[in-house]
């Protein structure tokens, strides 16, 4: 833009009586981090009301619009050695094409323009935390679930408006896709004729009507594909089965794809995952002779909520690998809200697949998959789940048995957290003592028990019920959201 241009934009953008969500103005630079906030929040900001950018302007006064200038060269600013519009888009998720103008508005009155597209399909994060502004104020979205939700569901992509394949008779439908799956699942006899069934197909959004012919959705074949590999759109969807020996990635025992249809394959996936688990032995009264290490409905419910959760717009695969102490479970994506409230939040991105699931009996009622993961994670004695968030993939994992002694700090809070959550959920509040039970601590040890609590308190993962409760031996504890 020229710099005609971009005063005549500045000078609309003061018209406005005040700053409102999607435009914010600053006198001066605070910090590197304090404008990657920023960006998030009117990034979303702007998605929700229906702004195609989100305009930070350095330089002028807030409260009075007036032009002040800046010291900030924000084109040219670094942090550390990076240059900070490097270092913000590195760290933003997705990374947005914001645009960094530099001019003076007049004669010592510099200004550094930040313009900003507007989020699409997700929100945009920084630092894998999500931002929104508030009238004038920037918070955290988690706190504000509605206008998150708006922002998911601003983008067109649906699975069920997406075709994975076109100029298709009736039985080339039916011979593409397991309709008799579909019928078995639902507890729906079989139509007797070969248009009931398309009738019904038609009405789950599995295939759409194109003229004379019919289209197979991607919905369809990802849930009811009898190969998936006869779709070019989808075939890389297909769920991919490591086990390795040892702990590390050097040596694969054993690798298989799967690649009928979620609903079509799902119960033999896991059958020969459960079949590759370890067996335990006998370790503490947890376990029994011939046990397996990992409670099979936890498998179950982690690979179901993989394949619902994960991002059909990113590249890569829903995927298992096993390894002598553990079990990663992962998808393509970011999840749609924070690590820390997998177990009392439910988001879900793609809606009619996870509903389709849930009424094959594929999976938990909303909500609930979570919490069962973690309740029979305590009953086997494990460590607690890890949630791990990189730049394009979620990764859940479960671990084998471990005694106290052998956990680190964060895996003590973390099974702390987990614990005092799934106690909230079940209308009971963590102590002392749920605490010990649940580590197998002695009852002479409770202050090691009580100095995991502090150190889950101090993290800002839990909190202490009645705060002017005195007394530490009847304290009780809920999660910080609770």
């Amino acid at each position: 833009m020229k710099i005609e241009q971009l005063i005549l934009l500045i000078n609309e953008l003061k018209i406005n009586p005040s700053e409102n969500e999607w435009i914010e103005f600053k006198h001066n630079f605070h910090s590197c981090e304090e404008i990657g906030e920023k960006i998030s929040a009117l990034s979303n900001a702007a998605c929700i009301h229906g702004q195609p950018f989100g305009y930070l302007v350095f330089g002028i006064q807030d409260k009075s619009h007036a032009v002040i200038g800046t010291d900030l060269k924000a084109k040219s600013h670094k942090k550390g050695n990076e240059e900070l519009e490097n270092w913000l888009a590195t760290r933003l998720n997705p990374r947005i094409d914001f645009i960094i103008y530099e001019l003076d508005y007049e004669i010592d009155k510099h200004i550094s323009l930040f313009i900003i597209p507007a989020a699409q399909n997700r929100p945009v994060t920084f630092l894998h935390q999500g931002y929104i502004r508030v009238g004038s104020y920037t918070r955290k979205l988690i706190d504000f679930e509605e206008k998150e939700r708006k922002i998911w569901k601003s983008g067109t992509f649906r699975l069920e408006n997406e075709i994975a394949k076109s100029n298709l008779s009736m039985s080339e439908v039916t011979g593409l896709l397991s309709t008799e799956t579909y019928f078995e699942l639902m507890k729906i006899p079989y139509p007797t004729y070969q248009a009931g069934v398309i009738e019904k197909l038609l009405s789950e959004q599995l295939i759409v009507k194109e003229k004379s012919n019919y289209g197979i959705t991607k919905l369809g074949a990802l849930l009811f594909a009898k190969n998936l590999d006869d779709f070019d759109t989808v075939y890389r969807k297909s769920v991919r089965v490591i086990v390795y020996k040892g702990k590390g990635k050097i040596e694969t025992e054993r690798e298989k794809l799967f690649t009928k249809g979620y609903c079509v394959g799902f119960e033999n996936m896991i059958d020969w995952i459960n079949g590759q688990l370890p067996a335990s032995e006998i370790i503490g009264k947890a376990f029994r002779e011939n046990k397996r290490m990992y409670p099979e409905i936890s498998i179950r419910e982690l690979v179901a909520n993989a394949l619902i959760h994960q991002d059909f717009e990113e590249k890569g695969f829903p995927m298992v690998e096993i390894y002598s102490d553990r079990v990663d479970i992962s998808n393509p994506g970011l999840p749609l809200i924070v690590p820390e409230r997998f177990i009392d939040a439910y988001v879900s991105r793609n809606e009619k697949l996870a509903d389709l699931m849930r009424r094959a009996n594929l999976c938990e009622e909303k909500g609930s998959g979570m919490d069962k993961v973690i309740s029979n994670n305590e009953r086997f004695k494990l460590p607690a789940i890890r949630i791990l968030v990189s730049d394009i993939r979620t990764t859940i994992t479960i671990f084998s048995y471990q005694k106290l002694s052998e956990m680190s700090r964060k895996e003590k809070m973390d099974a702390c957290y987990q614990h005092c959550c799934l106690r909230y959920l079940q209308n009971e509040k963590m102590t002392n003592q749920s605490l010990r039970e649940r580590l197998e601590i002695d009852e002479k040890n409770y202050p090691i028990a009580s100095t995991i609590i502090r150190n889950a308190m101090n993290a800002g993962l839990i909190k202490d019920e009645d705060p002017e409760n005195k007394s530490k031996k009847y304290s009780r504890y809920i999660p910080f959201w609770g």
